[in-house]
């Protein structure tokens, strides 16, 4: 059984995190031993490249993009000489879903309420956002915590336990408090009151490469039971490498019929953001269990998700 760092990498570890993500007081070289730790450390990148080809749920806006001026057209635009010429471009798509993208907690309702039991309904009537009628705006993706966009992230590898190697899971694999616990105990990492963890069921590169199968009817993805290990574990952002995070098609019938109900128990019920779409690859291939993690939303006012440049900070070997 493979481990992971020795106890002097493991203490390295955490060494880095805590300078990465507690800055030291601004005396005499406090920004610059800041500075310091944040550049000794490895960064490994949690995205795809978002282009027009990429798999999009189909519940969400399609994406466009097209460049609306070119360097050609735009050239002696100021009539001067022809020096300056410039680029811009239009994009559509859902604030959302993107590669990865971060769900708001007021993006998912249960029985028309919204976490914290505001009036979903109240929450969205006007449809310039999210808490523009004066409901619920504590619950748009502007509102993000300060304290989760730099935080403790794990990485349960799900796949790599399952499969012996780095092969992804099989389409209707469903990972339950068991697989979780499991990984967590098999890479020697304890889950924390407040982390951000990530789940690899190793679906990430088919977002490239076989984009019809990643945005398909079957893929891995936790269960109920695994919404549930997470949430006993304060949990309060999670990820993984599929389209919806949840195991697709995200149905349960018993004891009743429930519709994406891993996104309910999470988002509606305890107030946990997901997130979908991350490029868990590197982590894995690091076997990088325990980093500092970078998760920076767009300041939407009153947006209901946003697609988001994620990355992890890690000790180089």
């Amino acid at each position: 059984m493979s481990q992971p760092a020795s106890g002097a990498r493991r203490a390295l570890a955490l060494a880095a995190f805590c300078a990465i993500s507690s800055a030291p007081a601004l005396a005499e070289g406090g920004a610059q031993d800041l500075l310091s730790a944040v550049k000794k450390a490895r960064l490994i990148d949690l995205s795809h490249t978002w282009e027009i080809t990429s798999p999009v749920a189909s519940v969400n806006p399609s994406y466009s993009f097209a460049l609306s001026a070119t360097h050609a057209k735009t050239r002696g635009t100021f009539n001067d000489g022809g020096q300056l010429s410039f680029t811009a471009e239009e994009q559509h798509f859902s604030g959302q879903h993107g590669a990865p993208s971060i769900d708001a907690i007021g993006h998912i309702g249960r029985d028309g309420k919204l976490f914290g039991g505001v009036d979903a309904a109240a929450a969205t009537s006007n449809p310039n956002g999210i808490g523009a009628s004066g409901v619920g705006a504590n619950l748009a993706i502007d509102k993000f915590p300060a304290d989760l966009l730099v935080n403790r992230g794990v990485l349960l590898d799900v796949a790599r336990m399952i499969q012996g190697d780095a092969s992804p899971l099989p389409a209707k694999f469903e990972i339950t408090a068991a697989h979780l616990e499991q990984a967590a105990k098999r890479q020697q990492v304890g889950l924390k009151k407040g982390d951000t963890v990530f789940i690899r069921t190793g679906w990430g590169p088919y977002f490239k490469s076989n984009p019809a199968l990643y945005a398909g009817e079957n893929s891995p993805g936790p269960s109920l039971s695994g919404a549930e290990f997470l949430i006993k574990q304060g949990a309060r952002v999670v990820g993984d490498d599929t389209l919806t995070f949840e195991m697709r098609p995200p149905v349960v019938t018993t004891p009743k019929l429930q519709v994406f109900p891993v996104h309910m128990r999470l988002i509606a019920d305890s107030g946990i953001y997901i997130m979908e779409n991350l490029n868990l690859e590197e982590l894995s291939q690091a076997k990088a269990y325990e980093f500092a993690v970078v998760v920076p939303p767009l300041k939407i006012l009153g947006g209901t998700g946003s697609a988001v440049r994620v990355f992890a900070l890690v000790p180089r070997d």
